[in-house]
């Protein structure tokens, strides 16, 4: 059995194992990375043999780990670590996936109001676990302003209810931590990817924000943005903040992962709604109220119907993908969820 795992920034490291009566009989790791010295690779290979085929990817790093330790020499893996080891290791024994294994099905944009795209990153998630809906990523569009918070945020903390009301713009809570995003008709871009939790097996939250976003740092620089990942969830350039991410695990192995991008946002209005507006313009490397958030419009000069086109051109290169769209019953629970959950005062101000 073989498995492969591509370290961020690092090297490839590849795994063949075999098994016999649920133990790892035999291992060989290899790949492109730097290891010293040399003989440390026959330690690796050693550490593994002998260990159950359902051990979880900390307890074959840590394996990898005390061995390495015991060691009288002390030993440099250059390019990867144990714990890039454990999960090619899963991989080869099934219970890890790789990009290559899915099929996404791709939504494009469709016009909803934003409270029905909050309300689909609950149901289609479920949709998945039971069956229904296979891994997707899906782009947001809406007809209506409307700032989502967070999950966890404070409502009366973030929002301005005077500044919202003048402007006309409503609040929602989503499913997801993280902050405000601040929603108009054509200002930011916002997509979802809905995965099994198997593709970021063995990472740290932190390393599955980065590696779930991998593929929009391709599609940033086809565009003419040098972008980077800000460990937790954000993604900047030179200009300042481009965007921010979040995500939820489901019970029964669903992963939700969803980032909002600023396009062009009036600044201004998002002081007034926003009561950190002035310290959310700041961290956007905007100094004055008085100028547009527009990171992505200003690096590229392309409309932002452009941007999306591009995106979802190098997703359907990049992965093996099959067109789709939302289904009547997906749009029906999804009013049902605004109803009864999403656009009541019960839930929105759940956390004052």
């Amino acid at each position: 059995m073989h498995g492969e795992y591509k370290v961020r920034g690092g090297k490839l490291v590849a795994v063949d194992v075999t098994a016999v009566e649920g133990r790892i009989a035999t291992a060989h790791v290899f790949g492109d990375f730097f290891l010293e010295p040399d003989e440390a690779l026959e330690e690796i290979d050693a550490a593994l043999v002998g260990l159950p085929t359902d051990s979880s990817a900390d307890d074959l790093g840590g394996a990898i780990t005390a061995r390495l330790d015991g060691l009288p020499e002390p030993v440099q893996m250059i390019g990867f670590d144990a714990g890039a080891v454990a999960i090619a290791v899963r991989r080869a024994l099934g219970h890890a996936s790789r990009w290559e294994d899915l099929t996404f099905e791709v939504i494009p944009p469709v016009v909803l109001p934003p409270v029905m795209h909050v309300a689909l990153d609950e149901v289609l998630p479920k949709e998945m676990l039971a069956g229904r809906r296979g891994p997707h990523f899906r782009i947001w569009d809406w007809d209506s302003s409307l700032v989502v918070i967070g999950s966890y945020q404070s409502l009366r903390n973030e929002i301005d209810a005077e500044g919202a009301a003048r402007h006309g713009i409503g609040v929602v809570r989503r499913i997801t931590g993280g902050g405000a995003m601040f929603m108009e008709r054509g200002n930011c871009i916002t997509y979802s990817l809905v995965v099994p939790t198997s593709l970021v097996e063995g990472l740290s939250f932190e390393q599955a924000y980065a590696y779930l976003d991998d593929w929009v740092m391709g599609a940033l620089a086809e565009i003419g943005v040098r972008a980077r990942y800000v460990p937790l969830n954000d993604i900047a350039s030179d200009q300042g903040k481009i965007g921010g991410a979040a995500q939820r695990r489901f019970a029964g192995g669903v992963l939700l992962h969803h980032v909002t991008m600023s396009y062009d946002i009036d600044a201004d209005k998002m002081g007034e709604v926003l009561r950190i507006g002035r310290e959310k313009l700041s961290d956007k490397g905007t100094k004055s109220a008085n100028k547009r958030v527009d990171p992505m419009r200003s690096q590229t000069g392309l409309a932002r119907e452009q941007i999306i086109d591009g995106f979802l051109e190098f997703f359907r290169d990049r992965y093996d993908t099959v067109d789709s769209t939302y289904t009547d019953g997906e749009l029906a629970a999804a009013r049902e969820l605004v109803e009864t959950k999403f656009g009541t005062e019960e839930w929105t101000a759940r956390v004052p």
